[in-house]
């Protein structure tokens, strides 16, 4: 009887792994360019984002719960604030500086919103009550970013982050696991870019959203 037990038990375990290992799924957002695992479908949800220079921006949240793991993609929408930058600015007096910017910070500084979105977006995640344990620049897929670990003061979970922004879109990453927990390594790392087809986006060296994309590599 001990040996029909424990191959009963064997054999539910073998059944049990690979469904436990099913829950986690490739996704791919073609309208966002991102290509992340979840476990399970996420669900997706409108939103807005307010920049650095007060523009409001249109963003989607994708997220999933797994027991009490928490997973999410956050993009917000950049390529609109060129236009929204002209249009504050025709509505200013024509002396005032912070509406006009200056052709280096664009009107409405819509310039300087891009080029520190990282910078903002990494200084709203430090708003929260938590504990900045690490901080340090990164990249996935050759797309530089930021990288946070945050541990959250009320339970002690912990928060992992990744900040990039790729095409005028701000990318963020947010993995949270209670306190002991493994670090969401396989939702960091299967981060990666998309184009309109859903081909995999590489290049042949770093990119950066203020510059001309580098040339990709042809896989």
């Amino acid at each position: 009887m001990r040996s029909i037990a424990a191959l009963s038990i064997v054999l539910i375990l073998s059944l049990a792994a690979p469904a436990f290992a099913q829950e986690w799924t490739e996704f791919r957002s073609l309208d966002d360019g991102f290509t992340l695992n979840f476990p399970g479908q996420p669900g997706v949800e409108q939103t807005t984002f307010v920049s650095e220079f007060n523009y409001t921006l249109p963003a989607r949240v994708y997220s999933a719960e797994r027991g009490r793991e928490r997973y999410s993609m956050t993009v917000v929408d950049y390529s609109g604030i060129e236009q929204m930058g002209e249009e504050r600015a025709s509505a200013c007096p024509a002396a005032a500086e912070p509406c006009h910017g200056s052709p280096t910070t664009g009107p409405g500084y819509w310039r300087m919103d891009i080029g520190g979105a990282i910078v903002h977006a990494t200084w709203t995640y430090l708003q929260r009550d938590v504990e900045l344990t690490h901080m340090t620049w990164t990249s996935m897929d050759l797309v530089e970013g930021q990288q946070l670990q945050l541990t959250n003061n009320a339970d002690e979970s912990r928060t992992f982050v990744h900040i990039s922004m790729h095409m005028h879109k701000l990318y963020l990453l947010e993995g949270t696991v209670p306190a002991g927990y493994p670090p969401p390594g396989l939702f960091q790392q299967s981060m990666g870019y998309v184009d309109a087809d859903g081909n995999r986006v590489r290049y042949q060296y770093m990119y950066n959203d203020r510059f001309p994309p580098p040339p990709r590599t042809g896989r």
